[in-house]
């Protein structure tokens, strides 16, 4: 009996032992296996992120979100502010029917890309005066048949004083545009418009040519209508009142104080956006959140435009970025 006992006692702490050291291997290897499954987790959304930003499209304007939800997340807290951008938003939503919001990238180049990715989306047309002329020899036009000479001044956003070589330079941003222009205004399919829109408007390098060349049709229109004015032909009131400023009397001073700073220190004030409306013969209709509850809550620019006109509509919390709302 006592050799049976004390064999049962060996091998009881034998098995115990043994038992003791699988748990406590066990233990260990459960540890390690979780840890290395967080590490390997942390590892995989790392590179996953990495991908994604290396090879996702940086769209300038982005797909549609529901505008009552974007709302929600972008004006939270019961400050006044906020109070009065739910109310404008749900006005918007329930009175003029806008169902979602595409965000547009925040520059200032943003209002000319949501008045062009608003143009070039719907494929319109080209403005009339368009038609009849060549724009890609507008440049040259506006230095040898005008006496431009001070164009060479004309600044490209951030890019200062050019030379000689801003003639060049514009024309191939003109160019650029007509060419882009004329291919989506010749696609009747919207999806098929869609699908290029997101790949032109990720390619910043082109992008920023189309703004330019944008910049220079609004010049070359304010000197048409100045040189219009030197010969007592009556001109559009908006540019009576252009050259009414200290700052913008003439083609010169409008360039040198204002034109050349949209798109490096500044975007389009409300006279540029009725010079943009008029010079691309479109009604450009801006909700102007921040105004609700006012008369100029929504504005048009030019204010009075033909009928024929097409029109175009933009939404802005701070009349400085803007915004494509989707009906």
């Amino acid at each position: 009996m006592l050799v049976t006992s004390q064999a049962l006692g060996t091998v009881w702490r034998i098995a115990k032992g043994s038992v003791m050291l699988a748990a406590s291997c066990l233990v260990a290897s459960v540890c390690y296996f979780r840890r290395m499954h967080c590490d390997l987790g942390r590892w995989l959304k790392w590179w996953i992120g990495y991908l994604q930003r290396k090879f996702k499209r940086n769209l300038s304007v982005e797909a549609e979100v529901d505008l009552l939800s974007y709302c929600a997340r972008e004006w939270k807290g019961e400050t006044p502010r906020a109070k009065l951008m739910r109310k404008a938003y749900e006005e918007l939503f329930w009175r003029h029917h806008i169902k979602c919001v595409r965000q547009v990238k925040r520059d200032n180049y943003d209002a000319l890309r949501s008045v062009l990715f608003q143009i070039f989306s719907q494929g319109l047309s080209f403005p009339s005066w368009m038609k009849e002329k060549d724009i890609v020899k507008l440049p040259e036009k506006l230095l040898f048949s005008q006496g431009c000479n001070w164009i060479q001044q004309y600044s490209f956003g951030p890019e200062k004083y050019t030379g000689s070589n801003v003639f060049g330079k514009l024309r191939k941003c003109v160019e650029l545009l007509k060419t882009q222009w004329t291919e989506f205004s010749g696609i009747k399919d919207y999806h098929k418009r869609g699908s290029m829109c997101n790949i032109l408007f990720s390619d910043v390098l082109l992008e920023y040519k189309l703004y330019e060349a944008l910049k220079f049709i609004m010049l070359y229109q304010v000197t048409e209508a100045y040189e219009q004015m030197k010969t007592n032909k009556v001109i559009p009131s908006l540019f009576q009142l252009l050259f009414s400023r200290e700052t913008s009397s003439d083609p010169l001073s409008f360039m040198m104080n204002h034109l050349n700073s949209v798109g490096d220190t500044c975007g389009l004030e409300q006279i540029d956006m009725f010079i943009l409306g008029h010079s691309l013969e479109i009604k450009i209709k801006v909700f102007r959140l921040f105004k609700f509850n006012s008369r100029d809550f929504e504005v048009s620019y030019p204010d009075l435009p033909p009928r024929e006109w097409p029109e175009i509509s933009l939404l802005t919390e701070n009349d400085r970025h803007y915004h494509v709302p989707v009906f």
